[in-house]
């Protein structure tokens, strides 16, 4: 019986480290979009083509890859984390929208789904416990 309570204990201890590191790969991948639609601008215009005749084209251009970057790294350390999601939020639902409108590309809507729900996932549960925002909390 007590192994099974040090057991418990342990998991209970070590349960935000499979969190922590989703929380990290998504930051990455984030960050290595943005690094990919910044050196591959064309690509990204073409992406955006299908919506880009209701207007704002332009800033969309500029508006994505820099949060992607940026956001990216700020997810990776956990520092701000619930604002760089919500920064990414509005680019996810447009990747989910531009890929289910006209020729359907079914594996970058997968892909766009399944960021677009750890991304929620991280607004509501926050940056965990091995992250900048928690060193910081903690400080206090």
């Amino acid at each position: 019986m007590e192994n099974v309570k040090s057991l418990n204990k342990w998991a209970n201890s070590h349960t935000y480290l499979p969190v922590d590191l989703v929380r990290i790969v998504l930051g990455a991948f984030l960050f290595m979009k943005g690094v990919s639609f910044v050196t591959n601008v064309q690509y990204l215009h073409d992406l955006i083509s299908p919506i880009d005749k209701y207007g704002g084209g332009m800033f969309m251009l500029h508006y994505i890859a820099p949060a992607h970057m940026i956001g990216g790294i700020m997810i990776i350390f956990g520092l701000l984390t619930r604002w760089a999601i919500a920064a990414q939020l509005p680019i996810l639902f447009g990747a989910v929208l531009v890929n289910s409108m006209g020729k359907m590309h079914s594996e970058s809507l997968l892909l766009a789904v399944v960021v677009l729900l750890v991304c929620t996932f991280f607004l509501f549960y926050g940056s965990g416990k091995h992250s900048a925002d928690y060193y910081f909390k903690m400080q206090q």
